[in-house]
């Protein structure tokens, strides 16, 4: 059987993609409420960055807050730093919840493929299955569902934590390697009558057609945890390093020993270059932010 994100899966009718994704939706937000509810039933501790209590009201909030807010810039999604010790059952329900937004994923991944046109539909439909959801955040102008926060997963250590060192990543950087007839149609997209457009499809002109390009998006700044482990894993590692979006999940009765991060993220760049170093300082077409090798 074709997996949910096969592009060879022969395409199907809107009302069954949208039937899936509706019901995987539906998968996700009671495998939320069943983490929710056996953490809470297990009393063990939690801690949150931002919030002077942790309890199970903080923890539904961070894994059922999937929307969009007024005024919320729509490339951006918002954080939940905590650490949450977790005993079995709970960690059981925080994998099937990861495996719900894994499937979730892979069916809008077909959707996109097949038919984009679904996806703005997709955003203002799927609130209405759960009104109720409104509530954990009292209302707050919530419009629109944010894919990208509905389907990021859960972190979860696979093994007790000695310690936790919590960092800011602001140096975080997309690079897509681009061909120049992949440049040209990105450029004939905008308006081919502004000046600063025909500039730019003329310094293209200028170049090689086999001449590889890159474009680069830098990533909004993200909270990076540091874990390093009582016992050595089975592969020997000691330590491992994580995006830490949503609430990091220990499987231990209680919390490792953590820091306390700034609030705020540097406001520059503190690492020093590495996969763009190859690319020249200035960008080669600034409308798409791409940029020539050296």
């Amino acid at each position: 059987m074709a997996r949910p994100g096969n592009a060879s899966a022969p395409s199907r009718p809107a009302y069954q993609l949208l039937a899936e994704l509706d019901a995987g939706f539906d998968r996700i937000i009671a495998c939320a409420r069943e983490v929710v509810d056996r953490w809470q039933a297990s009393r063990l501790p939690a801690w949150s960055f931002d919030r002077e209590t942790a309890d199970a009201d903080w923890l539904r909030q961070a894994l059922l807050d999937l929307w969009y807010v007024d005024g919320q810039d729509g490339r951006v999604t918002r954080s939940y730093i905590g650490l949450v010790a977790a005993d079995p059952v709970t960690c059981e329900a925080a994998l099937a919840l990861n495996q719900a937004k894994a499937e979730f994923s892979e069916r809008l991944s077909v959707i996109r493929q097949q038919s984009p046109q679904l996806i703005p539909e997709i955003k203002a439909r799927l609130p209405i299955r759960h009104p109720e959801l409104n509530d954990h955040l009292g209302g707050a102008g919530l419009a629109r569902l944010n894919l990208k926060q509905t389907w990021r997963a859960l972190p979860i250590a696979e093994a007790p934590v000695e310690r936790v060192r919590l960092a800011w990543y602001a140096s975080g950087r997309s690079i897509t390697r681009l061909s120049v007839a992949e440049v040209e149609r990105k450029l004939m997209a905008f308006d081919t009558e502004s000046p600063h457009i025909r500039i730019q499809l003329e310094r293209l002109a200028g170049i090689p057609s086999s001449e590889p390009l890159a474009q680069v998006q830098r990533q909004a700044p993200l909270m990076r945890a540091n874990l390093f482990y009582r016992d050595p894993l089975p592969d020997g590692r000691l330590r491992r390093a994580m995006n830490a979006a949503l609430p990091l999940l220990v499987p231990q009765a209680q919390l490792p020993h953590h820091n306390l991060p700034p609030a705020q993220p540097p406001a520059e760049r503190q690492r020093a270059r590495r996969s763009d170093e190859r690319l020249e300082d200035t960008p080669f077409l600034p409308s798409l932010r791409v940029f020539r090798y050296r």
